[in-house]
């Protein structure tokens, strides 16, 4: 289970990074000073437009933001409940998990057509085979 830990912490570690694209882009965009001093004169009304890649790159943040309990809850549930036969697999599949999220977030970041949704099915299915391991 040891595997399957330090992807669960990983997935963690992904998911505070993901910010980091968009964040620094609304920094760029706003400029520092703005940035700093909290919205731009205006906000919400007048804002500043973020490039799409950028949004795209918080949209994904948001995505594994959503995903991440439901993968937290089966790895932890795992270590309690799977027999040890089943390690092997868990840990596999929270690589997967793991994997098929860096590739979203890369796919939909950049806005790779037709790839997004079958990456993250990978890893939504990552969860289910989990998940199963410990029924």
């Amino acid at each position: 289970m040891e595997t399957a830990y330090m992807y669960l912490g990983l997935s963690g570690m992904l998911a505070v990074l993901l910010w980091t694209p968009y964040i620094l882009s609304r920094a760029i965009t706003w400029g520092i000073p703005t940035f700093l001093n909290n919205y731009p004169e205006g906000y919400p009304k007048v804002e500043p437009e973020v490039p799409l890649w950028a949004q795209r790159s918080q949209r994904a943040h948001l995505n594994m933001v959503e995903t991440l309990p439901a993968f937290a809850a089966v790895i932890i549930a795992a270590g309690h409940l799977a027999s040890e036969a089943s390690y092997q697999s868990i840990a596999m599949w929270a690589q997967i998990f793991f994997l098929a999220r860096l590739g979203h977030a890369v796919v939909y970041t950049l806005g790779i057509p037709y790839l997004r949704t079958p990456v993250y099915l990978v890893s939504w299915a990552a969860i289910l085979v989990i998940g199963a391991n410990i029924v």
